[in-house]
């Protein structure tokens, strides 16, 4: 029987050379803003009605309950683009089948905004479900309070990190909004893996399996990262396009030169059965890594964890200002990465509550 694995939650910075301006995000949801930015936009015509909402004090899933219960549904027939923290100011999209049900757009939003206490921004058909990933990124506006600098130091310590970020990429890490504060997510989903633990909701199954597969990733980024292996391509690792999303293998060194531009970047692993995988020297490293984990195809089918290749670092354009209660950030990011990353390179803090961040190092 496989031995539960001793987690290792620590993250290292790419800028550990420059102090951080400490303080705290969220002491109040205004002070995380989270916009959804569409893939694409709805036609109009279809059974499923998109409908914008912008709330404060609820996750996702709260709302995508609601919508359900109050059209009739099941929480699958209301569809979302991307998971939204409780404690922010979030806008996002969701779609509710309506099929037949000749509900006027106008009418779900006022239905909508009298029972959920939320606002709507905009409701229009369209032809089919919202999914996970119908999303071009996330818009943030960010003000950090309580800082442990003077707003004139913290205004330069965020030019120096912006500028080195800027020239060699973020890493991709998942944040603990995924993995659980004290890694109990993480936990579980190998129980579910290992068959020791039941999970009988397949909503909330899936989410730990995959909190557990977003730890393996953040393993295999932070040995890239603490073996000095950020900054470069490995011989065999599968590289992305950035424009383009194109998947290939890295067969020559020759590669590096557009790495360095931000052409194209390594990708790390969410495992799966499906998953592509590196050869050679990037090979080995990714086996070391997840080796340890004792996972095997089987395991990984049974429960459908097709996994896929994460890019392995993102280039955030952050511009920032004082504010009246510290310093505000304004930043776009894909979808899929964490504010909370972005924002920890900043503060160079050593652990997050549900409130913000705190304890400065």
């Amino acid at each position: 029987m496989s031995v539960a694995p001793r987690l290792d939650l620590a993250l290292p910075y790419v800028t550990p050379d420059v102090p951080g301006m400490g303080g705290e995000i969220k002491a109040r949801p205004e002070h995380f803003v989270v916009e959804e930015m569409p893939l694409y936009e709805p036609s109009g015509v279809g059974d499923h009605l998109y409908v914008s909402i912008t709330r404060a004090g609820a996750t996702t899933r709260d709302i995508q309950l609601g919508l359900a219960e109050l059209f009739g549904l099941r929480p699958e027939d209301v569809g979302k683009a991307g998971l939204k923290d409780r404690n922010s100011v979030a806008t996002q999209t969701f779609s509710v089948n309506l099929q037949g049900a000749g509900v006027a757009p106008d009418e779900a939003k006022r239905v909508i905004e009298e029972s959920l206490g939320v606002h709507v921004n905009w409701a229009k058909y369209h032809g089919h479900k919202l999914r996970a990933g119908h999303l071009r990124g996330n818009r943030f506006t960010v003000t950090v309070t309580e800082l442990g600098v003077p707003v004139s130091r913290a205004l330069e310590l965020l030019e120096q990190v912006s500028e080195r970020l800027n020239l060699h990429g973020l890493p991709n890490y998942y944040g603990e909004q995924r993995t659980g504060q004290e890694g109990d997510n993480i936990k579980s989903g190998w129980e579910i893996l290992q068959g020791r633990k039941l999970v009988r909701d397949r909503w909330l199954s899936r989410l730990l399996v995959s909190s557990y597969q977003s730890y393996l990733c953040n393993r295999y980024l932070a040995e890239r990262v603490s073996r000095g292996l950020f900054g470069r391509l490995l011989i065999g690792d599968v590289a992305k396009k950035h424009d383009t999303g194109g998947l290939f293998i890295v067969e020559s060194p020759e590669e590096q030169p557009r790495y360095e531009a931000g052409e194209i970047s390594f990708t790390a692993p969410m495992v799966g059965y499906k998953m592509m995988r590196p050869r050679g020297e990037a090979a080995a490293l990714e086996d070391e890594v997840l080796g340890a984990s004792g996972l095997t195809d089987d395991q990984l089918r049974r429960h459908k964890a097709k996994g896929t290749r994460r890019m392995g670092r993102v280039f955030p354009q952050v511009a920032y200002a004082e504010a009246l209660e510290g310093v505000r950030l304004v930043f776009t990011l894909p979808m899929g990465s964490y504010a909370t990353i972005l924002l920890r390179e900043f503060m160079k803090v050593t652990r997050s509550r549900a409130s913000g961040i705190d304890e400065t190092v």
